[in-house]
């Protein structure tokens, strides 16, 4: 815990920042097991938002490990600590009025409600993802080879075979994407955004 510490206050607001920038900014949480379609969904987003002239940034689990998260293991303890430490960078990127885009497993339900608590404490709209897919698909699908060696006792904690996944009781979007396309599952997210008012459907239409 660190002391002797006091918040700076900036001389601009979050209000106003969005005001000159010309947009909002939020948190797009996709939570999902490995090989769900989270990762390429986030990707999609991305640059369909981009496209349209909004600012966005995607945050990518295995990216994050490379460099600020790379002293993390997979236990639970630093499974917390990763997404932790991911909720206030996002927090950061949507508080200078971009859109952050993460793209994390976040396993444990109350590590994702306490990314959503910092993000409300701070008056930022966060709004979690569920890209869902039955354990059986996306062992079939398996692009990396991961379940494979998690069932050979190859990888210890893996989600999904030998450490839990608790699934949204209660995700702002479901998207099951064994039976959606990218194309309709990043419509969905943007229909969501622009009901909520956090875009605005006449940018989006660049993309038509």
């Amino acid at each position: 815990m660190s002391t002797n510490i006091t918040w700076h206050e900036g001389a601009v607001s979050k209000e106003e920042r969005q005001s000159l920038l010309g947009q909002k900014g939020l948190t797009i949480w996709f939570t999902g097991l490995s090989a769900s379609g989270k990762s390429t969904l986030a990707t999609a987003l991305e640059q369909t938002l981009l496209h349209s002239g909004i600012s966005a940034y995607r945050l990518d689990g295995d990216n994050i490990r490379f460099g600020l998260n790379k002293n993390l293991g997979f236990g639970p303890d630093d499974r917390t600590e990763n997404i932790r430490r991911i909720g206030e960078v996002a927090k950061l990127f949507a508080d200078a009025a971009t859109i952050a885009v993460t793209s994390f497993i976040s396993p444990y339900r109350q590590d994702r409600d306490s990314a959503r608590a910092l993000h409300e404490a701070a008056g930022i709209p966060f709004v979690e993802v569920f890209a869902d897919a039955p354990l059986e698909v996306v062992e079939q699908r398996d692009p990396k080879g991961l379940y494979k060696k998690a069932k050979a006792g190859e990888i210890k904690e893996f989600t999904g075979i030998s450490a839990p996944y608790e699934a949204p009781e209660k995700a702002d979007i479901h998207i099951k994407t064994h039976e959606t396309s990218v194309e309709e599952g990043v419509k969905i997210v943007l229909d969501y955004l622009v009901e909520k008012g956090y875009v605005q459907a006449d940018k989006l239409k660049k993309t038509a």
